[in-house]
């Protein structure tokens, strides 16, 4: 798995699964237990995995959607 996404804002993170499931593209959020655990005031960032070979596509998906990928 590789890091697509990196985000404190929750719809950012459903908002770019969404996407990415329509385009038939398997994702995973890394680190949801910890913003639970911090009391949901947005310290720890979630972050959105792809698989390696799903990367570059995943991309194109959050630029067309003018996601910002912090790169």
């Amino acid at each position: 798995m590789k890091e697509l996404l990196r985000s404190t804002d929750p719809t950012v993170m459903a908002f770019a699964s969404a996407l990415l499931e329509g385009e038939d593209i398997d994702c995973f959020q890394f680190d949801v237990n910890m913003s639970i655990l911090e009391g949901g005031i947005g310290i720890f960032p979630r972050r959105l995995m792809v698989r390696v070979e799903d990367h570059a596509a995943a991309e194109r998906v959050m630029r067309d959607n003018e996601i910002p990928l912090g790169r």
